[in-house]
């Protein structure tokens, strides 16, 4: 998928510096973390739970049923579309009774949540969020996620109070220096082949796994 688009000005009467000597060497690509975000796909994992947010139900809004990859070498977590019938799928999106409209849902799901919270090096009492992009690949659509990426939202207990979640997300420590990617490596962050080193994980009602590893 082609990140540049064709940004003309919008009134050629404009006075334009031409400088074909400019280059996005020694650039960082700020990232979307550090802004409000409420209407960008994001996945949050909590208190044994995963959810996806409404913007992803609205980005995908014929599809009811998903798949979950994760690929534990890249850190890398997709949500992919799939139908009702394939292995390992759930239903992601419920119908709000007050409008109609689709709305995500909130899953349980001790063991998924374990082993992702075992192979990113997660705290399991606090509340991870992570920002995600609807990308093409393969001729599909899907989400993509950085497990390395993420908001951590803490609980916080004082003297004998009931321990509460913090308002105010951390992020990671490296991030302290840098405003974001380099120009390059940012492009290169979201190219995946996900069908490669990839693990389908089926989340149910009922909390167990199944797993199944897809053909390389």
């Amino acid at each position: 998928m082609n990140e540049l688009i064709n940004a003309s000005p919008i009134s050629l009467d404009d006075e334009i510096i031409k400088d074909e000597t400019f280059t996005y060497q020694g650039y960082q690509i700020v990232r979307g973390e550090f802004f409000a975000h409420i209407h960008e796909p994001s996945i949050t994992f909590n208190n044994s739970k995963v959810s996806l947010n409404t913007a992803c139900v609205n980005k995908l809004p014929t599809v009811d049923y998903v798949q979950i990859l994760v690929n534990p070498e890249e850190m890398k977590l997709a949500i992919r579309p799939c139908v009702e019938d394939a292995k390992d799928s759930f239903l992601w999106c419920g119908i709000n009774k007050k409008n109609g409209r689709k709305r995500p849902r909130q899953l349980t799901c001790r063991v998924f949540f374990a082993k992702i919270a075992q192979l990113a090096s997660w705290n399991p009492d606090h509340r991870y969020k992570i920002m995600g992009k609807l990308i093409e690949s393969n001729g599909e659509y899907l989400f993509v996620f950085d497990l390395t990426a993420t908001e951590v939202y803490q609980r916080i207990s004082q003297d004998r109070e009931k321990p509460r979640m913090s308002r105010n997300s951390v992020f990671p420590a490296e991030w302290q220096d840098q405003f974001g990617l380099p120009v390059e490596e940012h492009r290169k962050s979201l190219q995946v082949n996900i069908f490669s080193g990839y693990a389908v994980f089926g989340i149910k009602d009922s909390a167990t796994l199944n797993t199944a590893r897809l053909d390389t």
